[in-house]
């Protein structure tokens, strides 16, 4: 795994910075849940409840195949 190091300007905390980094990696389908939790520094279901209140969707499925695979 790759290392990044960067200044984070005032009021935006580590902490801050590595749960936006894990949704918007895990949102674009570039990291697993586990590996979105992972960076985050959270536990799978914490890092879930944090997308639920964040209204993000855990499955990226489309509303075709979904009601294909329910035929």
């Amino acid at each position: 795994m790759s290392e990044l190091r960067l200044k984070l300007p005032p009021g935006v905390t580590e902490e801050e910075a590595r749960l936006l980094l894990a949704i918007k990696l895990y949102e674009e389908g570039r990291i697993s849940l586990g590996k979105a939790a992972e960076v985050a520094g959270y536990t799978r279901p914490t890092f879930m409840e944090i997308l639920s209140r964040r209204k993000v969707p855990l499955l990226d499925y489309p509303a075709e195949e979904l009601e294909n695979e329910l035929k």
